[in-house]
């Protein structure tokens, strides 16, 4: 998952759309590798006041300059310089330990966003940008762009509609941020005995804290709920904690994204949109939500009956291994994840817990940052004592492995701990600019067991690398264009393309590289890996089918309760719906910026598909990497997504490698 800072350019409607306010950096002049130090929450509501001051002066300056050819080159620096002064604030409220820490920069993040959403109904600057004349095709993009954001954050909306949508979008903004503290504050802990965990592996739970009775206590990380639905050989235990993790959020977040869903409407209504849906897709590569649905049909037709084919064989799996009659079992949501791991085990001989021996934290890292830079030609230095928000937090300096010139830092955040994103995602912390000579920065935040990986989670790292690497590796002329900047339903693209990197015998062997005393993944036992990893298919692919096809159900013309909409959408698949769980109350997606866009993640993924193509059998043949690099990384949203495939491939994007993968 990508968190794409709202940059100025995009202001208001950024926000609308669930982000946070401008997000990246440190300062302006070429930052050193340390992170932001802050020894309280006054300090940070310190840093607060002295930035929107800053800003502020900033802005005034900003209104005076004539709209003249230098016009865009000052908004670029104008912009970068907001990033600065708001983004290691901003950014510790998913990451810090110190909750008062967390509470003041939640705080401070409501100041940027009603900055940032008077920022985008700016008269003067937008004048001013409709004035300009674009030297050339990089500087008519930023334009067009910029244009879109003011006119999206109701510039030219009459003065109380206006008004509106300012109140409407901070309204947004802080609801927002309401619904992800009440996932990620909740410190959920489920009690169990021993013999409740059978099946579940030792180290999972045998350094967990105890209750008073002896029990087990453990909470809903990845490194924990994972594993106990794979693995867990008691039902009832499975259950207890697939309900628990389905109803992160509560009734509370039910409330709240009720009224996001319906501010969201109002707004778009102020514009003329019918829905939501509508009024963000039309800057989309999808451009209306009916070409949004057609392609979810189109997905849906193609996996519908490998979904029913392979719950048929859980069902099986699930009589065989209770020794009852298959017409006498039900397979329920918290079976499908141990029924799918025990079909792959017997069919494959493949255990996902068994790669943890093959694949230690620190060494899978290792790995991930060789490849990329045998691929793509970059060198990550680890920068050691280097400042960061908790001590584990790693420090790395990219640069370009010809000429030395520094590139980027990446911020590496591994494990788990209270009250920190529980997920995994990217931070896109700074944008670069060729022109300001500005390096990027970037956070990539998970959340893994110390033990080892699992190949999944090993796919897990890529993918989040994969966005890291997109905001590392940019070489745009302006900051606002950088990186991840691109449009949504692209932005998954980059990474996803990385993912099935993972079974490739060559690459693997890069783990000796970094690793010369770990025990290589047998070539044998990746084959396997990979004829299993396309056992379940069917049912994942419908699951995030019927996570987009909500997303936008909810978002469409019509007013709908989330619950009760969610009830029926799901309660009409195979598995049905679970009475008494609240699923949308932890879809922090929707709530935030993937609104009106989950559907990007099945988008996205056939474009990524196709990349790959263009690798042939060689996965790290370099001289295609750095064509990727340049053309796709480098470019950012200079230039149209569709342009930069197009030129990177040598034609049009298409979904065969997508469909055709579909059948394997």
């Amino acid at each position: 998952m990508m968190q794409t800072p709202c940059k100025a350019l995009l202001g208001a409607i950024a926000l609308s759309l669930g982000c946070s306010a401008a997000l990246p950096s440190l300062a302006v002049e070429a930052p050193g590798p340390g992170f932001p130090q802050f020894a309280s929450a006054q300090a940070v509501s310190s840093a607060c006041d002295s930035g929107l001051a800053s800003a502020a002066v900033r802005l005034a300056q900003m209104e005076h300059r004539p709209a003249d050819r230098r016009w865009l080159a000052a908004y670029d620096v104008f912009s970068a310089a907001l990033e600065d002064l708001s983004s290691p604030i901003q950014f510790l409220s998913a990451v810090h330990p110190d909750k008062t820490l967390r509470d003041a920069a939640e705080a401070c993040e409501l100041r940027w966003n009603d900055f940032n959403s008077s920022l985008g109904q700016n008269a003067r600057l937008y004048q001013a940008v409709r004035a300009l004349r674009p030297a050339d095709a990089i500087d008519r993009e930023l334009r067009k762009t910029l244009i879109e954001g003011f006119d999206d954050a109701g510039v030219g909306l009459p003065a109380a509609q206006r008004t509106r949508a300012k109140q409407l979008m901070d309204r947004i903004g802080e609801l927002g941020q309401t619904f992800d503290r009440n996932i990620r504050d909740a410190g959920v802990k489920l009690a169990f005995s021993e013999a409740e965990l059978a099946g579940v592996p030792q180290a999972v739970w045998q350094g967990a804290a105890r209750d008073d009775q002896g029990r087990l206590l453990l909470g809903l990380d990845y490194p924990t709920y994972g594993p106990v639905l794979q693995a867990g050989e008691v039902a009832a235990t499975r259950e207890r904690m697939w309900r628990a993790k389905t109803n992160e959020g509560g009734a509370a977040n039910l409330t709240l994204l009720a009224e996001i869903t319906r501010l969201r409407k109002a707004y778009a209504s102020l514009f003329g949109a019918a829905s939501w849906d509508e009024f963000v897709l039309r800057r989309r590569m999808a451009q209306t939500p009916a070409q949004a649905l057609a392609f979810l049909g189109e997905v849906k037709t193609a996996v519908q009956s490998r979904e029913r084919s392979e719950l048929a064989e859980l069902r099986q799996a699930k009589a065989a291994h209770l020794q009852q009659p298959a017409d006498s079992v039900k397979v329920e949501r918290w079976d499908v994840s141990f029924y799918t791991e025990r079909v792959r085990r017997e069919r494959y001989a493949v255990d996902q817990e068994a790669f943890r021996a093959y694949f230690p934290p620190q060494q899978s890292l290792q790995f991930a940052l060789r490849l990329i830079e045998r691929l793509m030609g970059v060198r990550y230095q680890r920068i050691e004592g280097a400042a960061a928000w908790h001590p584990e937090v790693q420090t790395y300096a990219v640069s370009d492995a010809a000429s030395g010139q520094l590139l980027a830092t990446l911020w590496v955040d591994l494990y788990p701990r209270e009250g920190k994103y529980n997920h995994a995602a990217v931070w896109g912390l700074r944008s670069a600019s060729k022109a300001l000579k500005r390096p990027s920065q970037a956070a990539l935040v998970v959340n893994f067991d110390r033990k080892g990986l699992t190949l999944d989670e090993l796919e897990t790292l890529l993918h989040e690398l994969g966005h890291a690497v997109h905001n590392n590796l940019s070489a745009t002329r302006h900051a606002l264009q950088a990186g991840t900047s691109v449009k949504r339903d692209f932005v998954e693209a980059p990474s996803q393309m990385l993912e099935d990197w993972v079974f490739d015998k060559r690459v693997q062997k890069l783990f000796a590289e970094v690793c010369p005393d770990c025990t290589p993944v047998p070539d044998a036992l990746l084959d396997k890996a990979l004829a299993a990893s396309h056992y379940g298919k069917g049912v994942r692919l419908s699951r995030q089918h019927l996570y987009a096809s909500y997303d936008l159900a909810l978002y469409g013309p019509e007013p709908a309760d989330p619950m009760a909409l969610w009830a029926g959408m799901e309660g009409d698949t195979p598995l049905g719906h679970v009475a008494g769980t609240t699923f949308p109350a932890g879809f922090s997606h929707i709530a935030g910026g993937y609104s009106a866009g989950y559907y990007g993640y099945l988008w996205s993924l056939v474009v990524a598909m196709d990349m790959r193509t263009a690798f042939g059998a060689d996965r790290l043949d370099a001289a295609v990497g750095r064509r990727y690099r340049d053309t796709v990384l480098g470019n950012g949203s200079q230039r149209p997504p569709q342009a930069l495939v197009h030129q990177f491939l040598g034609r049009d994007f298409n979904a065969k490698a997508f469909f055709d993968d579909l059948k394997r």
